[in-house]
């Protein structure tokens, strides 16, 4: 039987007023600010109501090292919360904020798929309720005070050799990574090298993400390093007046988006801090509120257990001060081939048709990034429920062998999804194994304890998360570790800048890479998020179109119904 497109099946949802699905969950009506008929913010003085409350369950959904396409981990969050509440369980998805230019890009939209989806999903993918244009606009402010200051005498005494700040912008344009600004007379400035960054790489994003208040917003965005003076002391957005403004322009942003699925069950969608670069999780606020309201919070971390998974525990954890009860592994039949070194994925492109054939052999060579994945989970102390992602080329014998070969690696539990296909029936196996797993006894543990050195807590997350035999500093990395120590910030947590398609630094490098030593060329501060961010290898925090970019397909019809969007 052939599925309908996602944008056909999400139109095809009758959906209900999200005053309704506020009201199901538990919200009162003056605790939400409605945008249209079918999205609301929820207002923060809610915590304050639910505050002796008991907590639900805390899920995390994460993956193995993915293909340039994914693994389906928000179609897996969002199904899974609806297979929760389809078994009575009263559960909320917590998800990012798609970015406008993986929607415009290569990988299209982020809000599930299938029947597993959150809705309206044009409108999800778009603007949704405008929080990643305020952070723009914020960043920007930010930009544009910074330079002035230096147009207008220096008081500061700024070296404009060391500013750290850029501009943003949401879209994916590799022409803007580097560029002149101040070009021409005297009156448009001074020449200097800058460039742009997308909108979800900002810092500001990550603090939106991380911040449980409107006071600790304020506080987290003065602290924010923008440059040095001349005498290498850091100058902030405090220093040149402008963090004011900027919290001011973020107010709005701060307050969790609620939507629905496909199944008329509640998700909340808010934040998009890249996973790169940042911490690769949507807000605290979100869960705080949601762990509350529910007897489940099924939340996702970007890209594969090695990064997504290890910042949420180590970083978004910290800050939040939640536990979570279990995490759930996504793979697929397709990413665990890739992972065998023998077939070439190439973004943008179709997967190769050698791939989608029968191969258990291919399958078994791929199943050591599984098996460290699992691992990773459980140096946590964490439960372990692989979920196994199904598509429609699989076959029932790879499917029964990744099933058993997870369990031997070290999974509490291993099951097939069909979430894309089923919706909440193809989920109801996942659930009961996460509502088993929950009740397991373990003791979650932070891998490091923030009061060690510098390079002890990247060395540890190297080894012990990558499997690195070691770690190789360049001289600037080892300049800006003395210069951190200097600016007391030694304690803050580590959050590793490395690519999402391996888990060494080498896209390159498949399954489980073994004797590498991970390059650390830089370290750069996020002062106001509270993290440091090692630069393993080359980053990009603008990404590029590809020949044929998704936006390509998207139009609007005379009735002003969009297309090509998925």
């Amino acid at each position: 039987m052939k599925i309908p497109s996602d944008l056909e099946i999400a139109r095809r949802i009758r959906l209900k007023p999200i005053k309704e699905i506020a009201k199901k969950l538990g919200l009162r009506e003056k605790e939400i600010e409605l945008y249209g008929d079918y999205k609301a913010k929820v207002k923060l003085e809610v915590l304050k109501r639910l505050k002796k409350r008991k907590k639900g369950k805390y899920i995390l959904v994460t993956a193995i090292t993915p293909t340039p396409l994914g693994e389906g981990k928000t179609l897996t969050t969002i199904g899974l919360s609806m297979a929760l509440s389809r078994m009575g369980k009263k559960s909320i998805a917590c998800i990012r904020q798609p970015s406008l230019g993986p929607v415009f890009g290569i990988k299209g939209g982020a809000t599930g798929g299938g029947y597993s989806q959150v809705l309206p999903m044009e409108e999800v993918n778009l603007h949704l309720t405008g929080d990643v244009h305020a952070v723009s606009i914020a960043h920007n402010l930010c930009s544009a005070f910074l330079d002035n200051s230096m147009f207008k005498g220096n008081p500061l005494e700024i070296d404009p050799d060391s500013v750290l700040w850029r501009r943003v912008v949401d879209v994916s344009d590799r022409f803007l990574r580097n560029i002149k600004i101040g070009l021409d007379s005297k009156e448009d400035g001074f020449e200097r090298d800058s460039g742009f960054d997308i909108a979800g790489a900002s810092e500001i994003m990550a603090i939106l993400a991380l911040a449980k208040n409107l006071k600790d917003l304020r506080q987290r965005i003065g602290k924010i390093i923008l440059a040095t003076n001349k005498k290498r002391e850091p100058v902030t957005s405090e220093d040149i007046k402008v963090a004011g403004a900027m919290t001011v322009l973020l107010k709005d942003a701060l307050k969790p988006n609620l939507l629905q699925t496909t199944e008329h069950t509640p998700c909340f969608i808010h934040t998009g801090p890249f996973g790169n670069i940042a911490q690769g999780n949507s807000s605290i606020l979100a869960d705080l509120i949601a762990i509350r309201l529910s007897d489940f919070v099924v939340t996702e971390s970007g890209f594969g257990a090695d990064c997504g998974a290890e910042k949420f525990f180590n970083i978004k954890c910290r800050v939040s001060g939640l536990k979570p009860d279990c995490a759930v592994l996504v793979c697929s039949v397709r990413a665990l081939k890739m992972h065998s070194g023998r077939f070439k994925i190439i973004p943008g492109k179709p997967f190769p048709s050698s791939l989608l054939q029968g191969d258990l052999k291919a399958i078994e060579e791929g199943l050591p990034n599984l098996e460290k994945q699992i691992e990773n989970i459980k140096l946590f102390g964490l439960p372990v429920v692989v979920a196994i992602n199904r598509f429609n080329t699989d076959t029932p014998e790879e499917l029964e062998f990744i099933m058993k070969k997870a369990k031997e690696l070290g999974a509490d539990f291993s099951v097939v999804s069909q979430l894309w296909a089923k919706g909440s029936k193809g989920g109801i196996d996942l659930a009961k194994a996460v509502i088993t797993a929950v009740k397991k006894k373990f003791k979650f543990k932070f891998l490091y304890p923030l009061d060690w050195p510098i390079k002890k807590k990247i060395e540890t997350i190297a080894t012990k998360i990558y499997g690195a035999k070691g770690v190789s500093y360049s001289q600037k990395a080892e300049r800006k570790i003395k210069l951190y120590k200097e600016w007391g910030l030694s304690n803050l947590p580590i959050c590793m800048a490395k690519t999402h398609l391996s888990l060494s630094h080498d896209p390159k490098l498949k399954g489980r890479p073994v004797d590498f030593t991970l390059p650390v060329v830089d370290i750069k501060v996020s002062a106001g998020a509270g993290f440091l961010y090692p630069l393993c290898g080359k980053i990009r925090t603008m990404p590029g179109l590809p020949t044929h970019p998704a936006g390509e397909r998207v139009d609007i019809d005379a009735k002003g119904r969009i297309k090509g969007l998925f």
